[in-house]
């Protein structure tokens, strides 16, 4: 039997928006067709990429920002980050050895964190499948399909779809 993976990308509070706003019902629903799932959650420390080269200084390490905008079912795995991707060694390994060779995505952004996790993903031998309705864009509409259109040219066009798979 295979086990099905799904991660859930940072649906936080400080990413929902009119544009995201229906990512948090979505996603938590979704978790529970899945036999396990991960979630990620970014933080914007002092001294990061993300405050000295793009002056962004939101999502500072337990502020408002960073809180889950859904409940996560009892059994996820957290995946603490401060960058776009949440892919690790560590993460590709515990993949392997549990016989994941596929992940199913959905999130916030599209365009940025979706976008950079999917291609690491892929560069790393692992299947991603995007799964476009449950993703979302605080950059606006046009962001998110910014981002699926890329994804169709990075990871090929079968691996992004639109609902939950069967």
């Amino acid at each position: 039997m295979t086990t099905t993976c799904l991660l859930i990308i940072d649906v936080q509070q400080g990413f929902i928006n009119d544009w995201a706003r229906e990512i948090p019902v979505k996603v938590s629903r979704l978790q529970q067709d899945y036999d396990r799932v991960y979630v990620s959650r970014f933080s914007n420390p002092e001294g990061s990429m993300h405050r000295r080269l793009i002056g962004w200084p939101r999502f500072a390490p337990g502020s408002e920002d960073t809180a889950l905008a859904f409940v996560p079912r009892a059994d996820v795995l957290f995946i603490d980050k401060t960058v776009y991707s949440c892919v690790t060694p560590e993460l590709l390994a515990e993949l392997r050895e549990a016989g994941i060779e596929r992940v199913d995505l959905c999130g916030i952004a599209t365009d940025g964190c979706v976008l950079k996790t999917a291609v690491d993903f892929f560069e790393a031998g692992v299947r991603p499948l995007v799964l476009a309705d449950f993703c979302g864009s605080h950059g606006g509409r046009a962001c998110h399909e910014a981002g699926l259109m890329l994804l169709r040219r990075f990871i090929g066009r079968d691996q992004v779809v639109g609902g939950a798979p069967d």
